[in-house]
């Protein structure tokens, strides 16, 4: 099969296309032919092996796998032993890694059948984008009917998905975006949309019982500001700090979090097909939509990771897998 790949850890603009042995799905796995996978920023990190202990699970002098990306959307080709409730010819979507590839070995853990309202595109943007924004607000926030939830980057991947969620639980949302996103982020629910060039939204008087936090470009003092004495601080972007800053950031909130009735969280997402299941009752429901930015082909893969190195990317950034089908 052919793959986005690279056999060492560097920039993204030693990706190559390559062919390699096709997967085979092994008990409680699906093989699955990709039609679409979905990048997200954390594929950056796996790609360099920065900060050094992503390499946890991707390996630590080089990539086990090296292909790129973990979210697909595709068409069952077979299904291994204890692979319950999936058949051949079945459309499907999940996560799971190397999914730049004309094949992947899924699990059934995490991966359930396709929304039928969605292009093989936008439910590949699902997965991990779409899990984030829940766990954060519905597991790590507990967001309730009324709540006042501010998502600071909120035309991002996972910023499109939390605005639509929070509404879908009945919050109160502000969202924090550019200018020239405003209408976009009002068009998928926010209450209140603030432009952050224009306005510091640790400095207003509103207090907020959640802020979603995917970009961590303000002071941490500051931002616990506008929290409520009981809100919950979700922390949530691994950009833009390196080396001993990387760490101080991260592990910031936690140390203070103990001292403060404020909570302060990271958290880890953990896909389950339950919980895509129930992204797919939002989309059913036409309460949940996914936001393209571009569509890519599989050799623009390494630009389309550089592009979201640099920020600003207005929802998913998506890689068309079955360009390799037409080679």
């Amino acid at each position: 099969m052919k793959a986005v790949h690279s056999n060492q850890y560097g920039s993204p603009e030693q990706l190559r296309v390559v062919d390699l042995a096709p997967p085979i799905a092994g008990a409680k796995e699906v093989l699955v032919r990709v039609h679409a996978a979905a990048l997200h920023v954390g594929d950056c990190f796996t790609v360099r092996g920065k900060p050094f202990v992503v390499r946890v699970d991707t390996g630590w002098r080089r990539p086990k796998s090296g292909i790129v990306g973990y979210d697909f959307s595709g068409v069952v080709e077979s299904v291994g032993d204890g692979g319950d409730g999936f058949e051949v010819g079945d459309e499907v979507f999940g996560y799971r890694s190397g999914t730049c590839a004309e094949y992947v070995a899924a699990p059934v853990s995490q991966t359930a059948k396709k929304p039928s309202k969605l292009s093989h595109f936008e439910a590949a943007a699902l997965p991990t984008s779409g899990l984030a924004a829940l766990h954060a607000l519905r597991d790590v926030a507990k967001t309730r009917r009324g709540d006042a939830v501010l998502i600071n980057g909120a035309s991002g991947g996972i910023g499109t998905f939390a605005v639509q969620i929070a509404k879908i639980m009945k919050a109160k949302v502000t969202g924090v975006c550019s200018a020239k996103n405003k209408s976009l982020v009002h068009s998928l629910g926010a209450d209140r949309v603030i432009d952050y060039a224009s306005e510091d939204f640790t400095t207003g008087e509103e207090k907020y019982d959640c802020i979603l936090d995917n970009v961590e470009n303000r002071p941490l003092a500051d931002v616990c500001r506008v929290l409520k004495p009981d809100g919950t601080l979700i922390c949530n972007s691994g950009t833009g700090a390196t080396g001993l800053a990387f760490w101080i950031r991260l592990l910031k909130p936690l140390l203070l979090s103990p001292l403060t009735s404020q909570k302060l969280r990271r958290f880890v997402s953990t896909p389950s097909a339950a919980d895509l299941e129930e992204l797919c009752r939002y989309v059913q429901d036409g309460q949940l939509s996914p936001v393209i930015a571009e569509v890519h082909t599989p050799d623009q893969v390494a630009d389309a990771l550089l592009k979201l190195e640099a920020g600003h990317t207005v929802g998913k950034r998506v890689v068309r897998m079955t360009d390799f089908a037409n080679e």
